[in-house]
């Protein structure tokens, strides 16, 4: 594998260790697309480091099962701020 390509997996593979962020919030704050960091954490770290690789596998999982909930509030708070915007504000006389 190129250096550069190393370099930014590991990079990426810390990051998701360290913070427990999604692939999703990894892609934004480094810079590359959610299909890079998911295939970089996925298929090419499993070949350069195992134990990060379980570390982050781990994290990973946790994401998954905790998809929906994340997904609820999400729109959850859409149809809150949707809402918001309907109400009609008091005129001060």
């Amino acid at each position: 594998m190129w250096g550069y390509i190393e370099e930014r997996v590991r990079k990426n593979a810390e990051y998701i260790a360290e913070t427990g962020c999604t692939v999703r919030a990894c892609a934004k704050i480094r810079g590359v697309s959610k299909s890079t960091v998911h295939k970089d954490v996925t298929e090419r770290l499993k070949l350069l480091d195992a134990d990060l690789y379980e570390r982050v596998k781990k994290v990973l999982d946790v994401n998954l099962k905790e998809r929906h909930l994340r997904g609820g509030s999400a729109t959850k708070e859409k149809y809150e701020r949707m809402h918001k915007a309907e109400r009609p504000t008091k005129i001060q006389e």
